[in-house]
C-alpha cells in the first residue's frame, strides 16, 4: 500500500502565494511521474502540473510562469509553489504518483486533497 499525503492548503488573498506539499510513504520501490491536479465546483478534475523522476515538468497553460513544481527524491515528497494565485485557482487540489511497489508492480495513487481558496 502507498499514501500520499497533501498539505499547505488554505485561504489567501489574490496576488498572494501558497505552498502545497505531498509526501508518499507505503510500500515504495521508486516513483516515476508525480503531479498536481485541481477540481473547482461544479468543473471536472484537470491537470495543473507534473514532474518526472528526472525532473522534467509540464504545466497547464493556465498555471504556466505562476506555479512551480519540484520534487525531493530522497524524502518521496512533491510540492506546488503557487505564486500570483488568482481566485479561478480556487479548488481542492490533489497530488498522485505513478509507483512501482516491487519489480513488478505498480499503479497510479492519490491523495485525499488540500482546500485552495483565493479571495478577490
Amino acid at each position: 500500500q502507498v499514501q500520499l499525503v497533501e498539505s499547505g492548503g488554505g485561504l489567501v488573498q489574490a496576488g498572494g502565494s501558497l505552498r502545497l506539499s505531498c509526501a508518499a510513504s507505503g510500500s515504495i520501490f521508486s516513483i516515476n511521474i508525480m503531479g498536481w491536479h485541481r477540481q473547482a465546483p461544479g468543473k471536472q478534475r484537470e491537470l495543473v502540473a507534473t514532474i518526472s523522476s528526472a525532473g522534467d515538468t509540464n504545466y497547464a497553460d493556465s498555471v504556466k510562469g505562476r506555479f512551480t513544481i519540484s520534487r525531493d527524491n530522497a524524502k518521496n515528497t512533491l510540492y506546488l509553489q503557487m505564486n500570483s494565485l488568482k481566485p479561478e485557482d480556487t479548488a481542492v487540489y490533489y497530488c498522485n504518483a505513478d509507483v512501482l511497489t516491487s519489480w513488478t508492480a505498480r499503479g497510479i495513487w492519490w491523495g485525499q486533497g488540500t482546500q485552495v481558496s483565493v479571495s478577490s
